[in-house]
């Protein structure tokens, strides 16, 4: 660490991310812009699951299935047309 930075132990970084080093901040910044990107591209998705007959496209519901339901089969994700 040099020397003007000794005493802190976070600094604020661009785009008002705070962190205790470079590759931290580096991280959080690519995560927040796959959250944002991934939250704008979950309203453009539907879920259609097959083993309970069903279409779920309330963008809550969406989220959860992509990370719940992903690995049951006859689950697939579609895009709205």
């Amino acid at each position: 660490m040099n020397g003007q930075y000794r005493d802190r132990v976070w600094v604020n970084y661009s785009t008002n991310i705070v962190a205790a080093n470079t590759n931290s901040a580096v991280f959080l910044a690519s995560f927040l812009s796959y959250l944002g990107i991934s939250k704008d591209y979950v309203s453009a998705l539907e879920v259609i699951d097959l083993q309970k007959y069903k279409i779920i496209k309330k963008q809550a519901k969406v989220r959860i299935a992509l990370t719940e339901r992903m690995k049951i089969p006859f689950v697939f994700i579609v895009g709205k047309n």
